[in-house]
């Protein structure tokens, strides 16, 4: 098995930690998706992993709430200290809702491609 603090692909300490930088950059009241981030990293089939980089940061101060599916959805929210949490800072933070767990992603969604310059 690889050692996975050289390496640089999705589910690696480096893939990780470019994912948790996105994921500091996103302002409140906005949201991104999974698939918005591995997209942005150049992974755009990861969508997935950038999940399993967020699980590993729920609880890190990192505004891991900000983070939807493709369909607005708040399927992240069972990593959570209870499974209303998210929803809760979402909507603290001025985030609509068009259903009980998703977001208005249109009116709402943070594209890091347009919002951050690529290094």
């Amino acid at each position: 098995m690889a050692d996975t603090q050289t390496e640089t692909g999705p589910g690696s300490a480096d893939f990780y930690e470019r994912v948790w930088d996105v994921v500091a950059e996103i302002p409140a009241g906005r949201v991104t998706t999974y698939g918005d981030i591995a997209e942005y990293l150049g992974r755009r089939g990861a969508a997935r992993m950038v999940g399993w980089a967020l699980n590993a940061a729920v609880g890190s101060g990192l505004p891991c709430h900000r983070v939807v599916n493709r369909n607005g959805r708040l399927t992240g929210k069972r990593h959570f200290e209870t499974p209303t949490v998210m929803e809760e800072r979402l909507r603290s933070e001025g985030v609509a809702f068009v259903d009980d767990d998703r977001v208005a992603l249109d009116e709402h969604r943070w594209k890091p491609l347009e919002a951050l310059e690529r290094g």
